[in-house]
């Protein structure tokens, strides 16, 4: 559903037996409770109320932590803390492209 949603079509199109375009009560359906359940979903973590709640079948414990390092995160906060503070930094994004000796990869 989750690339249903992305590209705008019918998950009966995705699955390859809809017509191109045409929406079905159950295609309508699929999208109106995917997009029910994606609301129920923290923005931050990713995790729902109801799998962390006891009463409501979950577990308080229902997840444990993991750490990693995104190195490309790292180049951007270090760029970050050389932006100005005040007038100068405002507006100021930062993204990352490819060094001019590596090759886009695909």
């Amino acid at each position: 559903m989750d690339a249903c949603e992305a590209y705008g079509i019918p998950h009966s199109q995705f699955m390859g037996a809809g017509a191109a375009g045409r929406w079905t009560a159950l295609d309508r359906a699929k999208a109106l409770a995917y997009r029910a359940y994606s609301r129920t979903t923290c923005s931050g973590c990713g995790t729902r109320a109801d799998e962390w709640e006891p009463a409501l079948g979950g577990d308080r414990f229902a997840y444990v932590t993991e750490t990693h390092r995104c190195p490309g995160c790292e180049l951007i906060e270090m760029e970050r803390d050389q932006v100005p503070d005040g007038p100068d930094g405002r507006g100021v994004k930062i993204g990352l492209r490819p060094g001019r000796d590596q090759s886009p990869r695909g």
